[in-house]
């Protein structure tokens, strides 16, 4: 299957890095080289951002209703090419090619529903304390945007935010990840193809830190949206602070699932074992801490097991594939590290815990049990295929535990009590809870978290505010 080199999308034409520099891209599940990606220069980057300017100067001006037809035009080719573009991901990510395919898919739906949210940006007129003045408060969008995307879901994470900017008439010039190129200039190309001007949308790829510290600093950007890691979210967020630039970030998670004494355990193994395996765990939402009540862990724990040893492991374009490789070697590398620190600590292994075979990246899906809170596994985003296990006396002791770290981002729980159901709503700090079924993220809900796991929200029409200024306007009759 044929995997093309990625180029930069530059004033709306492809084209390679002016000083023709570019890196290598591997096949997660072979170690091998399939591609190269362009690498940008600071050139390339004054370049883009010029043209950034230029388009936002055209796109900000046309009707919300022509920018809605583009959009909606977009998402029709992301459903005709959805096949390819997952096929694509699938090579360069390594995630089953049902679950990119799925990605792809999704994608459309979000830039349908933005597209038609843009049409609502309603400003209003505010009554006023003379006769002969009329008050307006009136949105209009915000400017070029600055987005930096991570490689665990290339498209859905540059989407979200490339919908939100190019629906309130913003232009965006993405940074995708270097590990995964193709997918996301796929769904590039459709903003391109479907009639969003030049330089309204563009993609560069290169050196993180350098691209990072040079568009957050320039004055054409005037917004910032970051999906990525903890540590990295903070340092960009500081930088655009120096600058007033406005930002969304959405980063770790260490999402908990409390699995009350009243539960129905096949449907929370159902449902917390699709979602932890999903992506090798490769998932900001994924769950990983799971506190189940000390009268179900045995059960829970078992039943966990035998779901993670029925998952086929293998390369994501083969038939019937469950769970593909881990996306790069690092992964595997921290992997070896967390299951050491756990067994060290006291954990039990009930399967899993190493990497399988020779080539590429792939590693067992994995149950912990009785995990101390000394392991690293219940402090540090494992990021990869391991549920971790410990139990609890009660609710209030697992809220706790839920509550412990820093992390703020998804959580999960399962109970047959509203009473429960209603006293988690309101004390588990998280931005997104999802009580008796898997994450089901949709454009039309908040996607975001709260403490360190970031600030601002990429779905629901709270997602276009970051995208608009609000000004007060008051016109005297004279």
């Amino acid at each position: 299957m044929n995997y093309p080199d990625t180029q930069l999308l530059i004033a709306g034409q492809w084209q390679d890095a002016a000083e023709g520099r570019s890196l290598p891209v591997y096949n997660p599940a072979t170690g091998a080289e399939i591609g190269r990606v362009a690498h940008a220069s600071i050139a390339d980057l004054d370049r883009a951002l010029e043209a950034a300017q230029r388009g936002f100067e055209v796109w900000r001006d046309l009707p919300a209703l022509e920018r809605q037809k583009i959009l909606r035009r977009a998402a029709g080719l992301m459903r005709e090419r959805a096949d390819g573009i997952a096929a694509l991901l699938t090579q360069e990510q390594g995630k089953p090619l049902a679950e990119a395919r799925i990605e792809t898919l999704a994608a459309a739906d979000i830039i349908d529903w933005f597209a038609d949210e843009g049409m609502r940006v309603y400003g209003r007129i505010v009554p006023s304390r003379s006769f002969t003045t009329r008050q307006l408060v009136i949105k209009d969008p915000v400017g070029p945007v600055a987005a930096f995307t991570p490689w665990n879901f290339p498209i859905n994470q540059v989407v979200r935010k490339a919908a939100a900017a190019l629906a309130t008439g913003c232009s965006i010039l993405v940074k995708a990840a270097e590990e995964t190129p193709a997918a996301p200039a796929e769904l590039i190309r459709a903003f391109v193809d479907a009639g969003v001007p030049a330089g309204a949308v563009g993609l560069v790829y290169g050196n993180p830190a350098e691209i990072s510290s040079y568009l957050i600093a320039h004055p054409v950007i005037r917004k910032v949206t970051f999906t990525g890691s903890t540590p990295v979210g903070k340092q960009l967020a500081a930088l655009a602070g120096q600058h007033m630039k406005r930002v969304t970030m959405e980063l770790g998670g260490h999402a908990p699932v409390i699995v009350a004494e009243d539960a129905d355990v096949e449907l929370a193994v159902r449902a917390a074992g699709a979602a932890k395996f999903r992506n090798a765990g490769q998932v900001c939402i994924s769950p990983t801490r799971f506190l189940v009540h000390e009268s179900l862990q045995q059960e829970f724990a078992g039943a966990l097991a035998r779901h993670a040893q029925s998952l086929k492991v293998g390369d994501g374009l083969a038939e019937g594939t469950q769970m593909g490789p881990l996306a790069n070697p690092r992964r595997v590398v921290a992997m070896d590290a967390m299951m050491a620190d756990a067994v060290e600590q006291g954990a039990s292994v009930l399967t899993g815990g190493t990497r399988l075979g020779e080539a590429g990246n792939f590693f067992a899906p994995t149950v912990l049990t009785d995990v101390p809170l000394t392991a690293r596994i219940f402090n540090d985003e494992p990021f990869g295929p391991v549920a971790a296990i410990r139990s609890f006396q009660t609710i209030e002791e697992a809220i706790t535990e839920a509550n412990r770290l820093s992390y703020g981002l998804a959580g999960y729980a399962f109970t047959r009590s509203l009473k429960t159901a209603h006293l988690l709503s309101q004390r588990v700090e998280v931005g997104m809870l999802w009580v008796n079924q898997p994450a089901l993220p949709s454009a039309e809900l908040p996607f975001g978290g709260i403490k360190d796991s970031g600030y601002g929200t990429e779905g629901g029409p709270e997602a276009l505010e970051a995208y608009l200024n609000t000004r007060a306007v008051a016109i005297a009759n004279v």
